[in-house]
């Protein structure tokens, strides 16, 4: 009786050993991650505009719809590090030196798609493949790196004004955490099915608009190491992304896009000229 309590004391002793090495590691593992790098990257077409158009635009958003972004989400943030970019900056924003320092890229287009370099989107894709995750927003499910990462022709039905009410689908999804099942938008513009995604497009949010179209207005992909958040609501000439709502969805997207280990430290599939079998 005596030999087998001692041995159950060893045994157990061996496993609260391993457990306070197992947590030590984790504690030691989320003290040293590296704060994500948030890059919030926006066209700057429609806000400098010397235009009627750009007035609207500049009523809710004077500095921009990327620093906008970048000042309301920074709170709900305060682990990451956030910058902007813009079209017309330097190597459009993104050169390889802040590309390649990117966890999550934010993505806001409409205007000027067709001026993003195409050796831009190949880059942005590779990271995307690596590992970074990828928020795009209203308009930019027309951009080039968003239909290259659904492989499909994204496009949708779309009229000027009217209410959104956006419903949660996936109660159980992380980018709902915190929001309520569902808010109204008293103005936006409508983007309607059919909405041209892949079949393994994950609906977490739908909307229903005044005028009776329903829209697949938050989904989720996975490409490779990378994670994909499409949300619509944040039409430039309406103060959509200053509802406490819709910040709280972005914010939840960055977060979850967030890569779990360092862009890159996963291999990308690779092809394998197997010259022996491993059964003969």
């Amino acid at each position: 009786m005596i030999s087998i309590v001692k041995n159950k004391i060893h045994f157990y002793g061996l496993r609260f050993a391993t457990l306070n090495s197992q947590l030590s590691t984790i504690n030691y593992q989320l003290s040293t991650k590296k704060m994500p790098s948030i890059t919030i990257w926006n066209e700057f077409v429609h806000e400098r505009s010397n235009s009627d158009y750009g007035s609207m635009c500049r009523q809710h958003y004077p500095n921009g719809i990327h620093r906008h972004l970048a000042e309301k989400l920074a709170p709900a943030l305060p682990e990451a590090r956030i910058r902007t970019a813009s079209l017309d900056e330097p190597a459009n924003g993104l050169p390889d030196d802040v590309l390649n320092s990117t966890d999550v890229l934010v993505w806001w287009g409409h205007a000027a798609h067709d001026k993003v370099p195409d050796d831009l989107v190949d880059r942005i894709h590779t990271r995307i493949l690596a590992g970074m995750g990828l928020v795009a927003l209203h308009s930019a499910h027309m951009s080039k790196i968003f239909r290259r990462v659904c492989g499909t022709s994204c496009m949708l039905r779309w009229r000027d004004g009217g209410r959104e009410r956006v419903w949660v689908v996936d109660p159980m999804h992380p980018i709902v955490k915190g929001v309520p099942e569902t808010f109204a938008i008293d103005e936006t513009e409508m983007y309607g099915e059919p909405f041209g995604l892949p079949p393994d497009a994950h609906p977490v949010f739908m909307s229903w608009y005044e005028g009776g179209n329903v829209f697949r207005s938050g989904v989720t992909l996975n490409r490779g190491a990378g994670k994909v958040f499409y949300f619509s609501p944040g039409h430039e000439t309406f103060p959509i992304y200053h509802d406490a709502n819709v910040l709280k969805v972005i914010a939840n997207g960055l977060r979850w896009v967030s890569p779990e280990t360092p862009v890159g430290a996963n291999p990308l599939p690779y092809a394998v000229d197997e010259q022996t079998p491993y059964e003969k």
